[in-house]
């Protein structure tokens, strides 16, 4: 037997001996890129994917379908600002999540998508292999901002950090990389810590003479607005604080509420809708809009776009959107947050007598919009107020496309950034609510509400089982009016005979219960208060059906 040496090493552990494989390294480098959760469904073509999952430091969520997947990525995305990951597998996994890519790609959210592909020597071929989809990456050409197939291992760091640098450093959206399945098991060099991710890029600021001026203008100006879109959500401060300077009215966009608080006296909220609101801005004789497409998603499907009178000054970070449905007096390609923050330094402060009288005109305004209402919202604004009574006010409000959401969307004040998640903007699906809200909770200690109505829940009514497993304390509103209201009231409006909007609904209380879940029924406005605050006292979801009125 042959003698021991007492400095023989110690033996290696695997980790140290084998090499890594494209697996493990793509879940090394998410880590370090800040990503903690991913959303996916396992298939047999990302077996190999999942082998470096353990271990990874990566929570995985199983949603029960793939649009569920990329629809709670992007509610992930939405309550963090950083982007929401999910794993898809080869063909039918990219075609579910389609549609819900479609919506982040909509409303500019950054949304990393992994799904597998065929085997390198397959692709191309048409030998019927299991999930062949010919040209998979053109599913996704029309809604990603960059799509890439890894044709080596040795690709994958370069192509993340691409990724993310696009992600990050201008606007974002969902990118899509396909990685063949022989790919995921294949050896990478060197050891796995080696593997760091890029810093993130610097964003750009606005020129000086681009300040210089829009200061001068700002300056001068006798009736200023501010308009803010979904691009300002990190520019919370700044943007109020130039608008405190600058005695401006701010309205904002859908995709923009909360930004500002809106119980700010000088907050308009996101009312440019209504024709007072657009008066006050077509007159305005300078309008800052800052990240906003100025597009009728915008203002809540009014299609005309405001005919300005005044000078027009857009910031955005993608130079494209700055001569988008409205050509600019001044186009300035930067940060909205650095911008904002360069002009409320340059700014002359208007004084406490013209922000009152803006304050009072911002508030007649308020009132005005009131009146212009649709029909039938009246009967719902009691709803209104007991949800803004039931959310708390640092809560995050998710909305499908339904009538209360509709309504909640002008009426219903929200106090700070990322408290409105919401799909009536931008591509509009429906069955977002659910998965997005499941999406948001996990992402954020912030209470969540998810609002619905009985049709769009019908599409993606499954994932109650993924909030189940969760055990997240999410009330999820469904709104019950029997069919697809808003479209019958369409049909009425045009005189168009109904067809295909009275649906059969199941009970879903019962149909919660069969879940896990809580489920109760409400009927009166002054009920919701209490069965919310119950919701958020569970340990797992409950279904709060409103019969409508």
């Amino acid at each position: 037997m042959q003698a021991t040496d007492n400095h023989t090493k110690s033996p290696q552990t695997p980790r140290e001996t084998q090499s890594p494989s494209c697996a493990q390294v793509l879940m090394h480098l998410l880590r370090q890129y800040g990503v903690d959760t991913v959303f996916g469904i396992p298939g047999v073509h990302t077996i190999e994917l999942y082998r470096g999952l353990p271990g990874s430091g990566l929570t995985h969520i199983t949603p029960r379908h793939e649009q569920g997947a990329a629809f709670m990525a992007d509610g992930f995305a939405r309550a963090t600002g950083k982007p929401g990951v999910c794993f898809l597998i080869t063909g039918p996994g990219v075609t579910n999540a389609a549609t819900a890519m479609a919506q982040a790609y909509s409303d500019s959210i950054p949304m990393l998508v992994i799904s597998a592909v065929n085997r390198r020597e397959d692709q191309g071929m048409g030998r019927g292999r299991l999930h062949e989809l010919p040209r998979q990456q053109d599913v996704s050409r029309g809604f990603c901002i960059w799509q890439h197939t890894l044709t080596s291992a040795e690709q994958l760091p370069e192509t993340l950090a691409r990724a993310f640098q696009l992600m990050r450093g201008g606007r974002p959206g969902p990118v899509h990389i396909e990685i063949p399945i022989d790919l995921f098991p294949a050896p990478m060099p060197g050891q796995l810590d080696a593997y760091q991710a890029a810093p993130a890029p610097s964003l750009p600021g606005a020129g000086i003479e681009a300040v210089a001026t829009a200061t001068k203008w700002l300056t001068e100006a006798k009736s200023p607005v501010i308009l803010l879109g979904g691009g300002a959500q990190h520019c919370a401060k700044p943007a109020t604080e130039l608008a405190e300077k600058l005695a401006a009215p701010v309205f904002e966009s859908l995709a923009a509420k909360g930004i500002v608080d809106e119980q700010h006296p000088l907050c308009g909220g996101a009312n440019l809708s209504f024709d007072c609101v657009r008066e006050r801005v077509e007159s305005a004789d300078v309008v800052l809009a800052i990240a906003t497409e100025l597009s009728e998603t915008d203002r809540n499907l009014m299609r005309d776009n405001y005919r300005f009178s005044g000078k027009l000054i857009r910031v955005d970070i993608d130079p494209a959107q700055l001569v988008c449905n409205a050509q600019p007096d001044l186009a300035i390609c930067a940060d909205a947050g650095a911008t904002l923050q360069a002009l409320a330094a340059g700014l002359p402060d208007a004084g406490e007598s013209r922000r009152q009288t803006a304050a009072a005109e911002v508030e007649s305004l308020r009132h005005a919009c009131r009146s212009e209402w649709w029909p039938g919202s009246e009967g719902r604004f009691p709803w209104v107020l007991a949800l803004r009574d039931a959310l708390p006010k640092d809560g995050i409000l998710v909305t499908d496309s339904t009538q209360l959401a509709y309504n909640t969307n002008h009426a219903l004040p929200l106090h700070q950034p990322r408290s409105h998640i919401t799909c009536t903007t931008g591509y509009g699906t429906l069955g977002f609510a659910l998965p997005a809200a499941i999406g948001a909770a996990l992402a954020s200690p912030r209470p969540v509400i998810g609002l619905i109505g009985d049709g769009g829940i019908m599409f993606t009514l499954g994932e109650l089982a993924a909030a189940v497993e969760q055990k997240l304390a999410l009330p999820i509103l469904v709104w019950n009016n029997s069919g697809y209201g808003e479209i019958r009231d369409f049909m009425d409006e045009a005189s168009v005979e109904q067809e295909g909007v009275n649906l059969h609904a199941p009970d879903f209380v019962a149909l919660a219960k069969s879940f896990g879940a809580e489920g109760c029924r409400i009927d009166r406005p002054e009920q919701l208060c209490a069965a919310v605050a119950e919701a958020f006292e569970r340990k797992g979801p409950t279904l709060i059906e409103i019969t409508a009125p």
